[in-house]
C-alpha cells in the first residue's frame, strides 16, 4: 500500500514516525520546512495544490492534525467513491483515529482499526452499517477484489441491511456462515448476485463480478487490435460473460510480441500470459485440434489450452474468426466471509 503522510508541528513529526513504522510498505511523509528531518519531505504552500499530485499517487492519506486541515487539503481533488484514496486523521496525541473519506471501498474504515490498534488510540467510525454492526457489502467487495456493477445498487442493499435482510445468489459455493443482515435466496426488491454472468435475479440487483475467467487467445502474425477485439467481445457476449470478471489472457509464447493483441490487454488492463508449446501441451483435456496450428507452433491447440492452464473448466471452446481464435475457461472461486 502507497500511503502518504502529512504533519504540521513537531510532535505531529513524531506520531508521523510512529505511523510510517506501524504501517510499512510504501511510505512518504511530509511536513513543513521549519520541522523537516530525515525522512520527511517540505510541504510547499498551499497545502491544497500541493496535496494533489500525492493524493493521485496514493493508495491511502494521514493527516496527523486537524480534521479541518484534512478537508481543505484533500476536498479540491476529491472525485469518485470508487477510486479516491482512503483518508483517516490522527490527532497529535495518538488518541483517536478517525476515517475521513472512502470508509469502505477505499479502506478507511480498516486502517483507521489498524492504526488504532498500533497506536493504542481509540478508532471513530461513522459509516451506518459498522455502527450498527451490519454487513458492509462494499467493503466487503472491495477486499475481496470484486468489480462492483453499480453504485446505486450498492447504496440499496447497504439501505435495505440496515432495515433486515439481503438475500443473495451466487454461482460459487458458499463457505462459512453468512454475515448479519444476508440471506441465501433468489428473488426479491432487492439483492446481492455474485457471479462473472450478467444476470439480474432481483428487482435491484447488485451484481459482483469476481476476476475468475481466462481468455485464450490465438491469432496469425501482424493482427491488427480491432480484429482481436471483435472477437473476444464477441465471445464474451455470446457467453453471457462480465468483462469485469476476466482475470487474464493467455496465449502462445510465440506472440508475446504481437502489437494487436498487447494493446487490447493495455487499454483492458488484463494481465497477459504466454506459454511454451510444451506447457501448453502438458495442459489435460479435449481440445479442438488444428493440424497446421500443431505444424506451426508445436502444439495442436492454442486458445482452448491457454485458457484452461491454471482454471477449472473450459466455459466456451475454440471461437474462429478472421485470423483469430478465442477460448474462455473459468477459475475454481468459493465466497466467504470474515465476520
Amino acid at each position: 500500500m502507497r500511503t502518504a503522510i502529512f504533519a504540521f508541528s513537531r510532535r505531529g513529526c513524531a506520531a508521523a514516525g510512529r505511523i510510517r513504522d506501524a504501517l510499512g510498505g510504501e511510505c512518504r511523509c511530509y511536513t513543513m520546512e521549519k520541522y523537516c528531518t530525515e525522512g520527511f519531505a517540505p510541504i510547499v504552500p498551499p497545502l491544497a495544490d500541493f496535496t494533489g499530485p500525492v493524493f493521485a499517487w496514493a493508495d491511502a492519506l494521514v493527516f496527523v492534525g486537524a480534521c479541518g486541515i484534512a478537508v481543505r487539503a484533500i476536498a479540491p481533488h476529491l472525485r469518485d467513491k470508487r477510486t479516491d484514496p482512503a483518508a483517516v486523521v490522527v490527532d497529535e496525541l495518538e488518541k483517536f483515529v478517525i476515517s475521513l473519506l472512502s470508509g469502505h471501498i477505499g479502506g478507511a474504515n480498516d486502517l483507521a482499526d489498524r492504526l488504532a490498534a498500533a497506536l493504542g488510540a481509540v478508532p471513530v467510525v461513522t459509516t451506518a452499517t459498522d455502527v450498527n454492526g451490519r454487513f458492509a457489502v462494499d467493503a466487503w467487495a472491495a477486499k475481496q477484489g470484486l468489480h462492483i456493477g453499480s453504485r446505486e445498487a450498492a447504496k440499496a442493499v447497504s439501505a435495505a441491511v440496515l432495515e433486515g435482510s439481503v438475500p443473495l445468489c451466487t454461482d460459487f459455493p458458499v463457505v462459512g456462515e453468512l454475515p448479519a443482515g444476508v440471506e441465501m435466496g433468489k428473488t426479491g426488491d432487492v439483492g446481492i448476485c455474485i457471479s462473472w454472468k450478467n444476470q439480474s435475479p432481483f428487482r435491484e440487483t447488485l451484481l459482483l463480478a469476481p476476476p475468475v475467467l481466462h481468455l485464450g487467445i490465438g491469432c496469425r502474425r501482424g493482427i491488427s487490435e480491432e480484429a482481436v477485439a471483435s472477437l473476444v467481445e464477441q465471445v464474451l457476449d455470446e457467453a453471457g460473460a462480465l468483462p469485469e470478471a476476466v482475470k487474464m489472457v493467455a496465449s502462445i509464447d510465440l506472440k508475446q510480441d504481437e502489437p494487436g493483441l498487447l494493446e487490447l490487454c493495455r487499454r483492458r488492463k488484463w494481465p497477459v500470459s504466454f506459454y511454451s508449446a510444451k506447457e501448453l501441451s502438458d495442459v489435460e483435456g479435449e481440445f479442438t485440434p488444428s493440424k497446421f496450428v500443431q505444424e506451426t507452433t508445436g502444439v495442436d491447440n492454442i486458445c482452448e489450452r491457454a485458457a484452461l492452464l491454471g482454471a477449472e473448466r473450459l466455459l466456451v471452446k475454440k471461437v474462429a474468426k478472421d485470423g483469430v481464435t478465442a477460448a474462455i475457461a473459468v477459475e475454481s472461486w468459493e465466497v466467504y466471509f470474515d465476520g
